[in-house]
This record gives structure tokens, C-alpha cells and sequence, in this order.
């Protein structure tokens, strides 16, 4: 699949429908959005709405409102989808993995128990059991 020209995290705040963007909640600083590949069902995205590429060129507001949403995004979650566990993490820079490399953001995904199975091992394939639609309609309006 060929990447879209731009960046997403600045130009899906930007529009005014958040439903068909699955954004979830929107700070003064920060936003949350679903993620269109998720590794899981809730896999979330917290990311400024300012265009930066690395953590330390958030300021403190900016930063603080970052773990403020994370935290809310994991309470969310766990009511929503009663989530055994989470990986919280970000990947800032191309070499460490990050899809997005010139806009920071933390990815939140839920985990459950036994939750893995033999496709990424087998095909190189993950199945995720719910529609991105259902999961929105889970959490919108919850935080």
C-alpha cells in the first residue's frame, strides 16, 4: 500500500468529521484517534496537534496534556473492552519502527490473554475481530 502524501496527524484534525477520521476525543493540545491498522481492537493514538517529530520538542503543556489523554485513553479502555493488560509506546524515528516519523504520538493497545495467535507466525498476517465502525461506536462519547 503506498503512503498518502501529508501528514494524517495534522490534516484529519483538521476536518470537521470526526466519526469518518475515528477521532475519539480532542484537548486543548492533544487528540485521540483510532488507529487504521490496529494491532487490537482499541488500539488508540494520542498525538499534539502541533507538527513535531520528537518528544522533547513538545512543550510541558503540550506534554503534560500527552499523559493526561494517556491515562484517560487506558480508564476508556478498560470500561469499554475490560483489557487484561496494555503496551504503551512510541517509535520516534524511521529506525525505530514509526509509521509516522515526523509526527510524534503514543500508540495505546489493549491486551487480553491469550490474545495472539498463530497468523502473524504462519502468513505474516494479523486478524483483528471487530470493524474499526464498531469499535468508534464502542468508545465514542466515553471520554
Amino acid at each position: 500500500m503506498e503512503k498518502p502524501e501529508g501528514c494524517i496527524l495534522c490534516e484529519k484534525p483538521g476536518q470537521s468529521n470526526d466519526a469518518l477520521n475515528y477521532i475519539l476525543y480532542r484537548g486543548d493540545k492533544n487528540f485521540v484517534i483510532m488507529n487504521s491498522y490496529p494491532y487490537n481492537p482499541g488500539h488508540l493514538m494520542v498525538a499534539p496537534y502541533r507538527h513535531v517529530a520528537n518528544l522533547e520538542e513538545l512543550t510541558d503543556e503540550e506534554l503534560h496534556e500527552h499523559f493526561e489523554t494517556i491515562r484517560q485513553s487506558i480508564k476508556v479502555l478498560k470500561r469499554a473492552f475490560n483489557s487484561g493488560g496494555f503496551n504503551i509506546g512510541m517509535n520516534i524515528g524511521k529506525v525505530a519502527g514509526a509509521g509516522i516519523d515526523e509526527h510524534v504520538h503514543t500508540h495505546i493497545v489493549p491486551r487480553w490473554q491469550g490474545d495472539t495467535n498463530f497468523m502473524p507466525v504462519v502468513s505474516d498476517i494479523r486478524v483483528v475481530p471487530e470493524a474499526l465502525a464498531e469499535t468508534y461506536k464502542k468508545l465514542e462519547g466515553k471520554f
